[in-house]
């Protein structure tokens, strides 16, 4: 079944009519049918591809501007190596978080394929090289050595560096995606994918709190000791190249762009190495079932959990809900990116010195929308739970053996994270006060998250990892998230008018008395919660059931 029809020495058979096309314009040709034909499945797949483009190119026109206003400036060199070197990280981190986002990053599609190692690396980097990244990539990589040439040395350099770079950026994600794709082909690498955003988030939150960093040490000067360092780093080392030999520094600037040259030849080599191994060593589907003993020690491992869980129909429930947010994907990733936002948010200001102690507040606020659509993160499965419900007393043993679930998880984390926050700000005197709110802010969540999971529940998409929500049910998304975040500060209306009351008044001496009035008062906003949650799930029950099932 082989594309290709080969001869008895294993090379390619040429036809007796007509010429074969090279190996390369097949690969570049398949890939821009791939993306023709994916744009052709929905107008929004289209409409979103047209404007990632129309977005780049707005950005490339902005940076290669920026990059040519910088000529002349003492940071030049500064600004685009470190630029170089992270452009370079991203590429090689991009395949470990988006797998699925371009078909031809799997060879494992071609193991079926008489091919030979090295025309089928190099057909896979020319067709690498079609797409929006690799020529957002050239015009940054153009930018970055336009803003440190200068002179005929400088200008013959980034003639060569500025190829090499975007080349060795694509050749890099290619080669660690090689590496890597039996792990970004399982389920643990789907769980990897998930938690991308997560990390652009976290992502963010360094730069952010690194530029104000720069910003207070003095500006880019700071920089110099990180610039001397990445200069010698491929692929940023092509463009501390072109900066050499402005300076006259020729033997300086052969050296730095023959040592990106040879990591190119390095990466090559790897991922030939990589498709070779791949498609002569069995996987994981071809090696026998563990022993029998490894299963015995895997099922007492998962007793566990179980054994230190209340009995009767609450403990089977909250198992269930833990393993969910231990096993499903798309639940996981919400709750990590919770647990993590959470943390880094009020951190990073009370770190900047310009923090409140009630930014710990936000670690509730983003645990509790864990309570949120409860039910769809059941999908189709939900009939099988829905059978076991028939009453209010069933649905409320139901909706509180969740939330007695999410609150092994979030209750000490909030907990934790007003502390450290307390802590990072040495503002001790306030931690009572902090602490109730905190957990009157995490009933109060909890509250809404039930009666919003009975009134508006929507499905939850299996087969993208993209979707949080099905087609047509985006406005039920909407209104469940939105109206529970906006209606949890009021209930806890009480609890923040006493605050600001003692605040006010000058008897902070009192403020001690909210982690008690808090407490209570998130336990009984659950409570209240549930009670008016359950019975709207009983009458929902059939609504509740096709709406998760949806997608």
């Amino acid at each position: 079944m082989s594309a290709f029809p080969t001869t008895a020495a294993g090379g390619t058979a040429t036809p007796a009519t007509g010429s074969v096309p090279s190996l390369t314009s097949v690969f570049v040709r398949l890939k821009l049918s791939l993306l023709r034909n994916g744009l052709r499945q929905s107008g929004g797949r289209t409409a979103a591809y047209i404007l990632s483009i129309v977005f780049g190119a707005i950005l490339a026109a902005a940076l290669l501007l920026a990059f040519v206003l910088l000529r002349g400036n003492a940071d030049a060199a500064s600004v685009a190596i470190l630029l170089s070197g992270a452009l370079a990280l991203s590429w090689a981190v991009m395949p470990l978080f988006i797998p699925s986002g371009d078909e031809t990053l799997d060879p494992s599609r071609l193991v079926m394929l008489p091919l030979l190692p090295r025309p089928l690396i190099r057909a896979l980097l020319v067709a690498s090289l079609v797409g929006v990244g690799p020529v957002l990539t050239f015009v940054l990589a153009l930018g970055a050595a336009l803003s440190v040439a200068h002179g005929a040395g400088g200008t013959v350099l980034a003639v060569l560096a500025v190829p090499l770079t975007a080349v060795t950026c694509v050749a890099l994600s290619r080669a660690v995606a090689a590496a890597n794709i039996r792990l970004l082909t399982s389920r643990k690498g789907r769980d990897l994918a998930l938690l991308s955003g997560l990390l652009i988030a976290v992502g963010m939150q360094v730069v952010n709190f690194g530029a104000q960093r720069l910003g207070e040490a003095g500006g880019l000067e700071s920089l110099e000791p990180a610039t001397a360092v990445v200069g010698w780093l491929p692929p940023a080392a092509a463009i501390a190249a072109v900066d050499s030999a402005s300076q006259g520094d020729y033997a300086v600037a052969a050296v730095r762009l023959l040592l990106t040259a040879v990591a190119l030849a390095a990466l090559l080599y790897w991922w030939q190495r990589s498709l070779v191994r791949l498609m002569v060593e069995p996987d994981g589907s071809t090696i026998g079932a563990a022993s029998d003993t490894g299963g015995r020690d895997k099922a007492d491992g998962a007793g566990l959990l179980a054994r230190i869980l209340p009995d009767g129909r609450t403990g089977a429930v909250m198992e269930r809900s833990l393993r969910y947010l231990w096993r499903d994907p798309k639940t996981k990733a919400g709750a990590v990116t919770s647990l993590a936002l959470g943390l880094i948010v009020p951190l990073v200001n009370a770190l900047q010195g310009t923090g409140s102690i009630y930014w710990a507040c936000f670690a509730s606020g983003m645990l509790g929308m864990l309570m949120y659509n409860q039910f769809g993160q059941d999908t189709s499965a939900f009939w099988m739970v829905a059978q076991t419900i028939s009453t209010t007393a069933d649905a409320y043993a139901e909706l509180k053996a969740r939330a007695l679930a999410l609150l092994m998880v979030t209750l000490p984390y909030a907990v934790f994270v007003t502390v450290l926050t307390v802590a990072v700000l040495g503002d001790w005197e306030r931690l009572p006060d902090a602490v109730g709110l905190a957990l009157g802010l995490l009933g109060a969540m909890l509250a809404t998250g039930s009666v919003v999971s009975a009134v508006f529940p929507y499905s939850i998409p299996q087969d993208s990892g993209y979707k949080n929500v099905a087609p047509g049910q985006g406005a039920l998304a909407w209104i469940s998230i939105l109206g529970g975040m906006l209606t949890a500060p009021v209930l806890c209306a009480p609890l923040i008018g006493a605050t600001i009351y003692l605040h006010v008044s000058d008897q902070e001496s009192l403020l001690w008395l909210l982690f008690p009035a808090g407490t209570l008062y998130g336990a009984l906003l659950v409570w209240v919660g549930l009670k008016v949650a359950a019975p709207r799930t009983v009458r929902r029950l059939p609504e509740i059931l096709a709406a998760v099932s949806k997608g």
